[in-house]
């Protein structure tokens, strides 16, 4: 039983790692994108009120940008239907970001009231030492170290190339 669920959870792994990538790559700089909007006095004054949202406030706040961008992913649903795969893909990876951007900045602003939900208090520190663990044993990778020595290369060719 124990190598099932070992198999199981190695399975779950791999089968999370692009998503578990794409949020460590976007979460940062998206949250921090999306703190930029704070500057208008709309959404300083949306942000002070979730802030003060109660523990299961903040827990169906998440609710909101899944509903916000159902109408997206549905509609490009349709256009993936309608044959334009291109303004589909287009649309569901901006919903992505977006959505990307909404939910970190939202754990941001109420990760202090989730951590007063028991259950969620004792089962977040477990899933991002879990996640930790993985995108560590990806990073040790040589197709990932690869990587970050091309996007390193890249980098330095294309700051040449802005010198120049």
């Amino acid at each position: 039983m124990r190598r099932f669920a070992k198999l199981l959870r190695g399975l779950v792994a791999v089968m999370l790692v692009p998503l578990l990538l794409f949020e460590e790559w976007g979460w940062e700089p998206l949250a921090a994108l999306a703190a930029r909007l704070a500057r208008l006095p709309v959404w300083a004054s949306l942000e002070r009120f979730i802030r003060t949202l109660s523990p299961w406030g903040a827990l169906a706040a998440f609710g909101v940008p899944v509903l916000m961008l159902l109408p997206l992913k549905l509609l490009a649903l349709f256009l993936l239907g309608g044959g334009h795969a291109k303004s589909a893909l287009l649309l569901l990876v901006a919903a992505k970001l977006v959505g990307t951007a909404i939910v970190a900045r939202l754990f941001q602003l109420v990760e202090p009231a989730l951590m007063r939900i028991p259950f969620f208090a004792r089962w977040y520190p477990r899933w991002k030492r879990w996640k930790d663990e993985v995108l560590d044993a990806v990073r040790r990778t040589a197709p990932w170290r690869a990587a970050r020595r091309l996007k390193a290369g890249t980098r330095r060719w294309w700051r040449s190339v802005r010198r120049a």
